[in-house]
């Protein structure tokens, strides 16, 4: 996914009350650094493109459409915040620390845990698409 709305512009240290596009400007330049640099992003990005083409497929009912949704929109802004807090920790600390190794192992539990969740959902809609499970 690649999103290009403007040029980023020149970092402010008054970053209060900028304009939408701005702000946007800067979500989309988080993004798309994930993308180019975490392969980890980028193999996330894959599996909910291979979880849409599932639903596509399947067509389950709305409601695990929307679980499926939630949950790998869920996976996602889990592994830019854990790119975001490797990526501080790192430029603020660059020494190994064993409180900084923590937060980063505890950051990356967090990904995987939504991640197995992400994964029991597919496993769900797919058993219910398929009339394993009662609708």
């Amino acid at each position: 996914m690649y999103c290009r709305i403007r040029a980023l512009p020149p970092w402010n240290p008054c970053l209060k009350n900028q304009s939408f596009l701005n702000r946007l400007s800067f979500a989309c330049h988080g993004v798309t650094s994930a993308f180019a640099q975490e392969r980890s992003f980028r193999t996330q990005c894959l599996c909910a493109l291979a979880m849409l083409a599932v639903l596509l497929w399947l067509r389950p009912p709305a409601l695990w459409w929307a679980l499926c949704v939630l949950s790998a929109g869920l996976v996602l802004a889990l592994e830019l915040l854990n790119t975001a807090l490797e990526r501080a920790l790192d430029r603020l600390h660059p020494e190994q620390h064993q409180s900084i190794r923590v937060a980063k192992d505890c950051a990356a539990a967090a990904v995987l845990c939504a991640s197995i969740t992400a994964a029991m959902v597919g496993a769900l809609t797919i058993a219910v698409a398929l009339g394993w499970l009662g609708r």
